[in-house]
């Protein structure tokens, strides 16, 4: 069953291809490969970030507040109008990040974005009946009702996510190939768009609730690595917000 309900602390840095291959190369010494990197290969996700006309939630998250918030739809490779997809609210609090996210049917989630409707039993493409989260339902349809929100923006890239042997507290993601666009905003699209990383470049994120493992510190020292401020969402505003000004 997945994990609806997430706590955890989230620190990240930017790897070269040269930090990523030490990385990979002792990884599985310490960490199991996500199931959806089969044979050693990234998989893709895919996000639509909701927003209000005036791009309010990213606006206040780049002030850098104690508190922020944000809404999205995620899916895990290619889907369609039938397939399961995420509806997520993440915020932050004091370095804190909680997750919390539903399972949707796509088709369900793009009429929910445009009349408000909550789906009762929905039904997937395989005839399969999915399961909502209507508490998690309700606290992000308050959320979606009280800033107007809508879809804004299209951001996919490729990933590895690795979880530590025996102790599923700590999980690492590198990401790459980050893509985002302001227009076809639709899962059921292919991914592309606007690069937002440089050639050779990795989003490493490291997330836990509790400390870091020794190995991974070690880690960071040996190779000079150093917490860095990235949002995937941030960084995409601000290029767009360059790009109106040309």
């Amino acid at each position: 069953m997945a994990i609806e309900v997430f706590n955890r602390r989230e620190v990240k840095y930017m790897l070269n291809d040269d930090d990523k291959a030490a990385l990979l190369s002792i990884i599985g010494d310490y960490m199991d490969c996500d199931p959806f990197n089969k044979d050693g290969k990234t998989y893709s996700i895919s996000n639509l970030y909701l927003d209000t006309d005036s791009d309010e939630l990213i606006r206040k998250s780049l002030e850098k507040p104690d508190f922020k918030e944000k809404i999205r739809l995620r899916s895990y490779g290619m889907v369609g109008l039938g397939d399961k997809v995420f509806l997520e609210s993440k915020k932050k609090f004091n370095g804190l990040v909680n997750k919390r996210r539903t399972n949707f049917i796509l088709r369900d989630a793009y009429r929910y974005f445009e009349d408000g409707t909550i789906p009762e039993n929905p039904v997937q493409e395989n005839g399969k009946r999915l399961k909502m989260n209507m508490q998690v339902m309700k606290e992000i349809d308050y959320i979606m009702h009280f800033y107007r929100l809508k879809p804004k923006v299209f951001i996919a890239y490729e990933r590895y996510a690795f979880f530590e042997k025996n102790n599923s507290d700590f999980r690492l993601t590198i990401d790459t190939n980050i893509q985002s666009r302001r227009s076809d905003l639709r899962l059921d699209s292919p991914a592309y768009g606007k690069q937002l990383l440089q050639e050779g470049q990795w989003l490493m994120e490291a997330k836990a609730f509790k400390a870091f493992p020794l190995w991974f510190t070690h880690f960071l020292a040996e190779r000079r690595l150093f917490k860095t401020s990235f949002s995937k969402y941030g960084t995409e505003y601000r290029e767009h917000q360059k790009s109106c000004l040309k």
